[in-house]
């Protein structure tokens, strides 16, 4: 698959997330005459954000990188979790600029800070880390590295007196989906 397809569905993953994390953050932090965690926006916050995390996790899994290569279960959970968890601090970064530094502590600053700002940065490290981590494209890598032996082998049949420096060589080697034929033609009969 394409990067700019599994970006649009990382970015659709993502968007229902987005969703349910901002409602939660909302509910905890703002809404009601005297929300839960009104006075704690950064456990709102972590809270709204784990529960997204979980959610993001099943979605990239089933659909955004679902033809990629795995690992266990539960490693993979543990590892796109560790993570989420960078993407949480870029967000809660954010959020402690806006409030600590720049005395911004309105729902609409808490907002901005955490959901739009936050949510683009980590959004871009998860992308990337999800990708180069998490949901690895191993069977990939395995049918390259046949192709490469499988051209390597071809390359030695065709040359049985090249010097044995020069098989191992594989920077003129451009692998294929399938490695090239030799085929060997017949001697030519001459007629006297």
């Amino acid at each position: 698959m394409n990067t700019l397809k599994r970006i649009a569905k990382f970015g659709a993953v993502g968007g229902i997330a987005f969703i349910v994390d901002v409602a939660v953050f909302n509910l905890l932090c703002h809404v009601g005459s005297d929300p839960l965690l009104q006075d704690d926006p950064f456990l709102a916050k972590a809270i709204s954000t784990l529960i997204a995390i979980f959610l993001t996790w099943l979605g990239n899994r089933l659909w955004t990188f679902r033809g990629r290569g795995r690992t266990e279960r539960a490693r993979e959970f543990a590892v796109y979790f560790v993570l989420s968890l960078v993407g949480l601090g870029i967000s809660l970064l954010c959020l402690w600029v806006s409030r600590s530094i720049l005395g911004l502590d309105s729902p609409w600053a808490d907002n901005v800070a955490a959901n739009v700002i936050g949510l683009v940065a980590g959004s871009a490290f998860k992308f990337w880390s999800y990708q180069s981590f998490v949901f690895t494209a191993r069977e990939g890598r395995r049918r390259l590295d046949e192709d490469v032996s499988a051209q390597r082998a071809v390359q030695r049949d065709a040359r049985p007196d090249a010097p044995p420096s020069t098989l191992g060589a594989t920077s003129h080697i451009r692998p294929t989906r399938r490695p090239a034929v030799v085929s060997e033609a017949a001697p030519e009969a001459t007629s006297s």
